[in-house]
């Protein structure tokens, strides 16, 4: 069930990710809708190899939208707010160096 799990990837959860040395970062996935904390911490201990602290859930319902004379609904949408121990990191959130892309065209 890998699909269970995938990135959000905002400003805002990215904001989570590079706090101060030694504070504790949050992450932010995408759920399937029938996933609960206990089961986010499985997967995310196990697919990622870290130590995680605390889950919180966010459940999104779905908008209102209409085209033409047709009403519709965006789907419902499942978040959940993963943070880890001290000094542990997701290396697949982390974000490639400016510097290190412009030194090799130099």
């Amino acid at each position: 069930m890998k699909a269970a799990l995938t990135p959000h990837v905002t400003e805002k959860s990215y904001a989570g990710i590079h706090e101060e040395k030694g504070a504790t970062s949050t992450y932010t996935f995408r759920v399937a809708p029938k996933l609960t904390k206990e089961l986010v911490k499985k997967f995310v201990e196990r697919e990622f190899k870290v130590t995680v602290v605390d889950v919180r859930i966010v459940n999104l319902p779905g908008k209102k939208r209409r085209f033409k004379n047709i009403t519709g609904r965006t789907s419902d949408r499942k978040k959940a707010i993963v943070r880890l121990a001290p000094d542990q990191k997701i290396a697949a959130f982390d974000l490639p160096d400016d510097k290190a892309e412009t030194k090799g065209k130099e």
